[in-house]
């Protein structure tokens, strides 16, 4: 077959893109050259140090072109997204060699490593962030523009993972990139669903959401490598001696993703598990025995557990799969660290809490506990008790939710079904507690340890084999104490109606319990959150385990979302305080405090937020069609849509503000300050009430937007589909950024810091980490409204009661939305049927809408004012970026790596081993063409005059991968010196 010329590999439509240049380096990053003194470098002792990658914007675009030719392009037609997959494989190429390093530096150094498993990662896209993270974004949108394309369009083709949906996930992606930025030793394990949670669409007609399975997997994930690396994972089956004899088994396979340190060699592992069956566990007999139901069973399996993020539940099978996705999660995540942790050369078992920290975000991943249980007894024959303390010292729990009613229970009967053993273990674990709190108290009245074990033991409604027959002896003693003592009757036997027998509820699960007693720390991830769960959720353990119990207060990464999002700020920061440290020492932002009244300060600042308030405007536009004035107040709330987070007062707030305005004369309404109001989140599903309110929010939307008299003084629109990249225009452009929750409700929130940190104000309850916020910026700078956690069960009573009277504001917006203003006549009576009635399941407004509802519409009102002296306005919104840097994700993970893991920086080595051979390309490539041993003939021997004094002189080096892929020996002359072989191609 005749040689491919190097040219060829390059797109026809876009042949100039890549123009010669005579004299000037060309990177090939797959090239290796055969060189003496050859070592096997995984052999040694020592880790692998991080080697040294293209840095220049022409070495980069040179390594671009390279990976054209393998981006499954047809020769004729190469597009954007075709650019795009051949950039993020030249970044990955980059971020591989420090991966590989880091891998192999924490493996010799064997230190304690921490793994943080969650259901949830919002990671959002990768390719701004990597390069960011390199420092190369200059160099990469440079070399991106040489070829005829540009960064921000080949960025915003990637697809957004769909592996998250609301603060969970992407308080997780802000924690893994902390992690690997402060050089500690820690990995992320979670589930790689296919489908996502769904795809958000507004219908065009009805107004009302709609669902489609997530594409993020399409087309691939050029971030991701599948590993050989596999777990089985066991369901269903029963209990023989002791030991598990599964029903089903299917293979848990590893994807890696890398997640990159901001400036430092360290590349940590996101490591997702997707679930196979191997072709050997087949049953291929019965298949072609016409017996698919048999055969299929375990395929079956594996292809719905990876399926799709939070399953609808509402079914036996829902809950069934759930929890097979959870156990998933977790065996294979805790069979692969117990790996790492032999693979390690680690033989002593004791030393497992030394060297392994398993964090469980939220209930979820709670069965890693009796997993690990599972395996260091049944696989490691390890006795029962010191298994429990190695167990009981190595898991930590984050607790994400004060709402008892939201934490998580599972029926038993369908646990001991799905998982039999693990059931055997938990029922140990919770009758060994029930020991140790009764000895706990021994002084304590039958009543009182009642309602101890009630609130705190594992099994809810859980009856002992042991109590249950005492209970049966009992009640036949009874009948038969009844039986004897019933008079004679006289004549006539007088039939006496037995007592209908009430069916007991049904024993449950309790996970969070179960992480309370295995865990050797539990915390809150917001102060006033902590210390309601400290007093409250979880008041019986906090009183047993008092020294279990801290505060971790959330955070996000400045990187993703202040200097990668929106860099026209970032820059105006950059130079304000005279530095760009402030990217990983936010505590640097406060130098911006002094100057929040600097005219030229303000007038910068203020630019820069309008020009994200254009593209803003445009993202509107381009999702809804909606048009909108740049010159309003932008005012935004987008988060997952829940009750108890009350977008459901926003939109009704909304309605009141469009009604006043209705009733204004023209000049009155010439005083009003415009706004664009603007919501985003998904409604889980199945959850109606969630739905009913993003469809009240468009139905309110197609009239406001419409009416010719409102124009531009109140535009309301729900862009559809949120998600991180979508975050990532939304929250740069805010002014307004509404935190509404009912106070004691949220457990910290994350979306109010990034909000804080892009100059934006907040109006909010004193709930979640509003109040650290509000502590930070000052009362002046923070909109306050609504009543305060211990006042939230009492206006409950009040409501009970039957004492409420909403007040007027409250009540004429409930009229107009009954009286069929937006929607259909009647569309939205059930979603305010929870607002009326005093008391019941989903009435009695249990999220006490009309109790803040006059409050809420008061502070608007001085919003409304402070917006209009912009001046004051822009001051405050310093301020509020000065005042952000508490909430730095490095922040708290420095302090669980301190304060609960016990783990400690293991930076990578930055320099070079002089062990390790690097080669140094010179000439440009195209005029080289492959050979068949895929070398290339060089045609001209001309060294430039600078290699001929200076043989040591390097422009780009390459990591020596053991054999001659690109280059050949007898090709190029080689300059040996004391640290590596020099390849020159003349």
């Amino acid at each position: 077959m005749a040689a491919m010329t190097f040219a060829a590999a390059v797109p026809a439509t876009r042949a100039q893109f890549a123009p010669k240049r005579a004299s000037k380096a060309r990177v090939v990053r797959r090239g290796v050259v055969a060189s003496a003194g050859k070592r096997d470098v995984s052999t040694d002792a020592a880790a692998l140090e991080a080697p040294l990658c293209p840095k220049s914007a022409e070495s980069i675009a040179s390594n671009i072109v390279y990976q054209t030719s393998k981006v499954g392009a047809m020769p004729l037609k190469f597009e954007t997204d075709d650019m795009y997959r051949a950039t993020a494989e030249s970044v990955r190429e980059q971020l591989v060699e420090n991966w590989n390093a880091t891998y192999k530096h924490f493996h010799a150094e064997n230190p304690k490593q921490a793994y943080y498993i969650s259901m949830e990662y919002l990671q959002g896209r990768a390719l701004t962030n990597a390069i960011g993270n390199l420092g190369l974004t200059g160099e990469y949108s440079d070399a991106l523009r040489t070829l005829g394309y540009d960064l921000e369009s080949c960025a915003s083709v990637e697809r957004n993972m769909g592996l998250g949906n609301g603060g969970l996930g992407r308080l997780a992606a802000c924690f893994l990139d902390s992690i690997a930025t402060l050089d500690l030793p820690a990995w992320g394990y979670g589930l790689r669903y296919k489908y996502g949670l769904f795809k958000q669409a507004i219908d065009a007609k009805t107004g009302q959401q709609m669902e489609y399975a997530d594409d993020w997997l399409e087309v691939g994930n050029p971030w991701e490598v599948k590993r050989t690396t596999a777990h089985k994972v066991h369901f269903y089956g029963k209990v023989v001696d002791g030991k598990w004899v599964p029903g089903q088994t299917i293979n848990a396979v590893a994807y890696d993703s890398p997640i990159p340190g901001y400036k430092t060699k360290n590349c940590i592992s996101l490591r997702l598990w997707d679930a196979e069956v191997a072709p050997k566990d087949f049953d291929l007999a019965s298949f072609n025995a016409g017996d698919y139901d048999s055969s299929m069973g375990e395929t079956n399996l594996a292809s719905q557990l990876c399926a799709v993020l939070y399953p609808g539940d509402g079914t036996r099978e829902g809950k069934a799969l759930r929890l097979s996705q959870q156990y998933m999660l977790c065996s294979a995540s805790v069979q692969d660290i117990l790996a790492r942790f032999k693979e390690r050369g680690n033989t002593d078992w004791d030393a497992l809490p030394e060297k392994v920290a398993i964090q469980m975000n939220d209930t979820h991943p709670t069965l890693a506990a009796p997993e690990l249980m599972r395996i260091l007894v049944d696989v490691e024959g390890m006795d029962w008790d010191k298994a429990w303390a190695l167990t009981s010292k190595t898991v930590a729990y984050t607790n994400h939710t004060v709402m008892p009613e939201a934490l998580e229970k599972w029926p038993l009967e369908l646990m001991e079904e799905l998982l039999p053993r693990h059931v055997e273990i938990i029922k140990r674990i919770d009758e060994e507690f029930v020991a140790s709190v009764k000895a706990a108290y021994p002084k304590a009245t039958e009543e009182e340890m009642a309602a101890k074990l009630g609130a705190m033991r594992i099994l809810e409604n859980y009856v002992t084999p042991e109590e249950a027959a005492a209970a049966a002896k009992a009640k036949e003693a009874a009948a038969k104490a009844k039986a004897a003592a019933k008079p004679a009757a006289k004549g006539a036997a007088e039939e006496e109606e037995e007592e209908e027998e009430v069916e007991p509820p049904a024993p449950m699960v309790r996970m969070a319990n179960l992480c309370c007693i295995a865990g050797f720390a539990i915390n809150g991830v917001a102060a006033i959150h902590s210390e309601i769960v400290r007093t409250f959720t979880f008041k019986d353990f906090a009183e047993l385990y008092p020294d279990k119990f801290q505060n971790k207060t959330n955070g996000v990464t400045p990187r993703r979302w202040l200097a990668f999002c929106n860099p026209q700020l970032s820059g105006v920061i950059t130079e304000a305080i005279g530095t760009d440290e402030w990217v990983t020492d936010t505590a640097l932002l406060e130098k911006l405090a002094p100057l929040a009244k600097d005219a030229e300060l303000q007038k910068k600042w203020k630019d820069a937020k309008q020009e994200r308030k254009a593209l803003c405007a445009k993202l509107i536009e381009d999702s809804t069609g909606v048009k909108v004035s740049t010159d309003a107040l932008f005012d935004i709330q987008i988060k997952r849509i829940h009750e108890y987070k009350r977008q459901l007062l926003n939109i009704m707030g909304i309605i009141h503000r469009y009604n006043e305005m209705k009733a204004m004369t023209p000049e009155e309404r010439a005083n009003v300050t415009p706004r664009v109001c603007v919501f985003g989140g998904k409604a889980y599903a199945t959850y109606l009430q969630a739905k009913r309110i993003v469809r009240l929010v468009t139905a309110v939307g197609e009239v406001v937007n419409n009416d010719p008299e409102i124009g531009d003084l109140l535009k309301v629109v729900f862009v559809p589909d949120y998600n991180v990249s979508l975050a990532e225009t939304l929250i740069p452009a805010s002014e307004l950024s509404q935190h509404i929750s009912t106070a004691g409700t949220e457990a910290s929130g994350t979306s109010n810091m990034k909000f804080q940190m892009n100059g934006c104000l907040i109006i909010g309850t004193l709930d979640g980490a509003n109040v650290e916020i509000r502590e930070c910026v000052g009362d002046e700078n923070f909109f306050l409204f609504g009543i305060e956690e211990p006042e939230v069960e009492p206006a409950r009573a009040e409501r009970a009661a039957g004492k409420f009277e909403p007040p007027a504001s409250f009540t004429a917006v409930m009229d107009c939305i009954k009286a069929g203003t937006f929607g259909a006549p009647g569309e939205f009576d059930e979603l305010l049927w929870s607002l009326e009635g005093n008391e019941g399941f989903g009435r009695g407004d249990y999220f006490l809408v009309a109790k803040d509802f006059q409050s809420y519409i008061e502070c608007q009102a001085k919003v409304d004012e402070a917006y209009k002296n912009q001046a004051g306005w822009t001051e405050s919104s310093i301020i509020s970026t000065a005042f952000s840097g508490k909430f730095n994700s490095d922040r708290t993970i420095d302090q669980y790596a301190k304060e609960i893991w016990d783990i400690k920086p293991l930076p990578v080595p930055k320099q070079v081993s002089r062990k390790e051979k690097s080669i140094v390309v010179w000439g440009d490539l195209s005029r080289f063409e492959p050979r068949g041993g895929g070398g290339f003939d060089d045609k001209k021997r001309h060294p430039p005059e600078a290699l001929r004094s200076a043989p040591s002189t390097r422009t780009t080096d390459f990591r020596r991968r053991g054999s001659s892929d690109f280059l050949a020996a007898g090709t190029s002359r080689f300059f040996q010196t004391d640290d590596a072989v020099r390849a020159i191609l003349f």
